[in-house]
């Protein structure tokens, strides 16, 4: 088969188009035909490499996947050859107590695809069949492609971790990121006021477009005195904060009394500081959020099908020019799902 692959830790410039063996699946998998791979930020750390992560070398990134059954076992009861699916991009285990209790997101074994596996960055991939999900009817390949791993990850922060009520205020950080785009319509969904960050004007206009009631230009505004003037001093119900050490202050001090912080990354560093003080005084939580169960994906793609939730889609490359693809996210220009055509 075609698939992008890494040799070894770098830029762009280390991702290559190439021939690799097709994968061989076992009695617990499927073998999927690849027609689109969205990209994800976890595909440049995978490239550039992590302190104390190992990853086997040569890799093929891509989490997030759209493609039709190429094969399954016999046993296998609900997908045949030629059906079009997605990808859970979650593996648990399967066995332990969080998997089978729904909580796969925190079993002790947790990987994901495209980081712990090889992935879709290829013609074909091997997955487990329990991460097989039937596609939802109208989407296009690129469409279904770049729907899984932002919604799973924007409806666990905040339907499950936020548990965002009807007429509360959400601060979604990065509006033009894949997570913000997805949280602003999870938000609406929800009933919520959204306040957006974005940067420009040309994506506060997409902020909008998909929902966001008011759009903070972080260019030329400062987010919290703009949070609180939004809110009439009082502050946000919840913050949805990937951003990191650059915003984790402003985050924090925008949130109501009694707010919520729901965090899933930490896009421009990790050490960011925190004033104990603030949090207690106000009764403040701050939840951890990491991906979310097979489940959430499944509820977040009933929002789908209701039509109150779409997959945003920025641009699309051929899988030949994943290193471009993988530039233009780095540039922070996309707003939504950067996408490769395979």
């Amino acid at each position: 088969m075609k698939a992008v692959r890494f040799h070894r830790h770098g830029g762009p410039e280390v991702l290559s188009y190439e021939d690799a063996p097709d994968p061989v699946p076992d009695s617990d998998e499927a073998l999927v035909r690849v027609r689109a791979c969205a990209l994800n930020r976890l595909d440049i750390w995978a490239r550039n490499g992590l302190p104390d992560v190992e990853i086997p070398l040569p890799h093929i990134s891509g989490s997030d996947i759209a493609g039709s059954v190429e094969w399954v076992p016999p046993e296998e009861k609900e997908f045949r050859k030629g059906d079009q699916v997605v990808v859970n991009p979650g593996l648990g285990c399967g066995r332990c107590e969080k998997c089978l209790t729904g909580r796969d997101n925190q079993c002790r074994y947790y990987s994901i695809v495209g980081y712990g596996t090889d992935g879709g960055y290829a013609e074909l991939v091997k997955v487990p069949r329990r991460n097989l999900v039937a596609r939802p009817a109208g989407l296009t390949d690129a469409e279904a492609a770049a729907f899984p791993l932002v919604f799973l990850t924007a409806y666990h922060m905040l339907v499950t971790k936020a548990r965002l009520v009807a007429g509360e205020t959400v601060l979604v950080l990065g509006a033009g990121s894949g997570v913000g785009s997805a949280a602003i319509q999870i938000a609406k969904a929800q009933g919520a006021r959204v306040i957006a960050t974005a940067a420009g004007a040309e994506k506060g206009r997409k902020a909008r477009d998909i929902g966001a009631d008011e759009v903070i230009d972080r260019g030329s505004q400062d987010i919290l005195e703009e949070a609180r003037r939004l809110t009439g001093k009082r502050g946000v119900d919840v913050v949805v904060e990937h951003v990191g050490k650059a915003t984790w202050a402003g985050s924090l001090r925008a949130l109501a009394k009694g707010g919520r912080l729901v965090v899933c990354g930490a896009t421009t560093g990790a050490d960011a500081v925190t004033d104990l003080r603030y949090v207690f005084n106000r009764e403040l939580t701050i939840y951890g959020s990491f991906m979310a169960g097979k489940g959430e994906l499944l509820d977040a793609m009933e929002l789908l099908r209701q039509g109150k939730v779409g997959p945003v889609v920025d641009s699309e490359f051929p899988l030949a020019k994943a290193a471009d693809a993988q530039r233009r996210m780095e540039s922070g220009d996309h707003f939504g799902k950067v996408v490769l055509d395979v």
